[in-house]
């Protein structure tokens, strides 16, 4: 079993910036694939990030490609993840969730191709 655990979320007003960590420990692989996705009310979840554990490449969604930055620590068997958001927008808010998947990232940002997830954290955005 892996455990999932963020934190970092808060209210910030628009243009702000804001930092999500998230922290996996468990049975983790050393070969991984961490993620973000958000979800606002009575929306559908929404990939925003991800990193691979061995080439370090990274994918963002279009919506906040030039704003967020997704970055790992790896040392000493640490699988941590950040989500540095800046300029942040209303249209940002939502509850953030940090997902795994045991192997390489698969190019993608589906919610199904995730094992592991967090119980998230908010984001507020007020403009």
């Amino acid at each position: 079993q892996v455990q999932v655990v963020e934190s970092g979320g808060r209210s910030v007003q628009a243009g702000g910036s804001l930092r999500l960590s998230c922290a996996a420990s468990g049975d983790m692989y050393a070969r991984n694939c961490m993620a973000w996705f958000r979800q606002a009310p009575g929306t559908e979840r929404e990939g925003v990030a991800s990193i691979d554990s061995g080439s370090g490449n990274t994918l963002y969604a279009d919506s906040v490609k030039g704003r967020f930055t997704i970055s790992r620590d790896n040392a000493l068997g640490k699988n941590t993840v950040y989500l540095e958001m800046n300029n942040l927008k209303p249209e940002d808010a939502a509850m953030y969730y940090c997902a795994i998947i045991l192997s390489r990232c698969r190019g993608g940002l589906w919610a199904t191709d995730f094992q592991y997830w967090g119980q998230g954290t908010q984001v507020t955005v007020s403009a």
